[in-house]
């Protein structure tokens, strides 16, 4: 408890005079029991003593690490502590598992390792083994929902992140069973939140919310029982909303597609990258309807960004209905804000990877890499594929000077609608 930082314990166990550090919001989304204890008898202790000396450390030790990683590890010779704690907790789909496998493990003899006793054997059980309600992404997604349930407009404030801090009664932590202890404020919501959860999936929350408590720390006007506030700009409420379910709970279950560019830069902005991954594959089977047009858009996009997977969705589509894309405007248009492709296969940003290969996942020139999909779509044969790289090429310039005379023409247009 020693540590001041974001990731600090704020409760800590001591069993067998040994101390297990743990997060109250953590433990409240596993488990009946504790999130009861921590409302009633815990509400003010930030340490708790087990005097009983039945009780198990390895075997607390072992479901509380399991509740915050759905992986459970634990020695055989503690399962029975286990399946006696779990009862106490009212973890009942876990208990009802670990009593099926105490009955394996004692009457299957194909599980005994004759030459090991049971205090080297362990048992190992991923979340996924469990009901998806008891699982831990379902655990911080209701949560979340408490938490958002709670997140209210924000009414008579001067505009200042000092009157959410320091005027009276302006957030409170001590009526709330969300357990949240930090809001961010967007707009004119405010959403209640838990300091562990941000610093844990985001370094710039994380560096935030330390420079925080430094700033605060010392101050005796601080109210005891208010919440600290961070002040996002520049950022909506509905993209928030989606960070926070993400970041809650590792998925996304649905995304506006216009939605979609706000997210992407809220994830480079925030870096919180694996962000768009998930934004990218709930995005995929809309580009699947896209016209040529909009999809240029998304290719363009991608790239900006550096989302991989829709930039060679993209990629591969063009490349294999080219000629379509070349009658569109919007993709001779978008030629003309690109570098151009290197000509010499030696200069290239990629190069043609043999089946199997490790593919290399950095970004490359666009039109480089459009040009090795276009080939590898056209089945060129190996000894000609510079000459087909220079046709393609050509045939680049030729739509370049095309959008050329385009933009040029609308510029003439332009021009006469002022002067008419």
């Amino acid at each position: 408890m020693s540590n001041s930082n974001c990731l600090s314990p704020d409760v800590v166990f001591f069993v067998q005079a040994r101390p297990i550090e743990a997060h109250r919001v953590i433990l409240s989304a596993r488990s009946p029991f504790f999130k009861r204890k921590f409302e009633t008898d815990w509400r003010d202790r930030s340490e708790v003593r087990f005097a009983r000396e039945k009780l198990s450390y390895a075997a607390l030790y072992s479901l509380i690490h399991f509740f915050y990683s759905d992986r459970l590890d634990i020695a055989v010779d503690d399962m029975e502590d286990l399946v006696r704690i779990c009862k106490v907790c009212k973890c009942e789909s876990l208990q009802r598992i670990l009593e099926k496998e105490l009955i394996h493990q004692k009457y299957a003899e194909y599980k005994a390792l004759r030459d090991v006793d049971n205090s080297q054997k362990r048992f190992i059980l991923q979340g996924s083994s469990l009901p998806e309600e008891d699982r831990l992404p379902t655990a911080l997604h209701h949560i979340l929902h408490t938490s958002l349930a709670k997140s209210t407009l924000e009414w008579n404030l001067d505009g200042s992140v000092d009157s959410l801090i320091y005027s009276t009664g302006a957030i409170q932590m001590s009526d709330s069973d969300d357990l949240a202890d930090v809001c961010i404020r967007v707009d004119k919501k405010i959403f209640r939140c838990h300091q562990v959860l941000l610093a844990s999936r985001s370094e710039y929350f994380r560096a935030r919310l330390s420079r925080m408590k430094d700033f605060h720390e010392g101050k005796d006007e601080l109210l005891v029982d208010s919440l600290p506030c961070l002040e996002e700009h520049d950022l909506n409420v509905e993209t928030l909303e989606k960070m926070l379910e993400y970041m809650y709970t590792d998925s996304l279950k649905d995304i506006d597609p216009d939605q979609a560019e706000e997210m992407f830069d809220a994830a480079s902005r925030y870096l919180l990258f694996p962000l768009k991954r998930a934004v990218a594959d709930v995005l995929l089977p809309h580009l699947e309807t896209v016209s040529p047009a909009e999809l240029c858009h998304w290719l363009i996009l991608s790239d900006m960004y550096g989302v991989l997977k829709i930039r060679e969705y993209c990629l591969d589509t063009v490349a294999c209905n080219f000629e379509t894309f070349a009658d569109t405007r919007e993709f001779r248009a978008i030629l003309l804000t690109l570098p151009p492709p290197s000509g010499d296969s030696s200069l290239r940003t990629t190069v043609p990877s043999a089946p199997g290969a490790i593919l290399n996942t950095d970004q490359g020139n666009l039109l480089d890499d459009l040009r090795e999909k276009w080939l590898e779509a056209e089945a060129a044969e190996l000894d000609k594929r510079d000459e087909s790289a220079l046709l393609f090429d050509k045939r680049l310039e030729m739509l370049m000077l095309v959008a050329e005379k385009e933009k040029s023409n609308e510029s003439t247009d332009a021009i006469e609608d002022c002067s008419g």
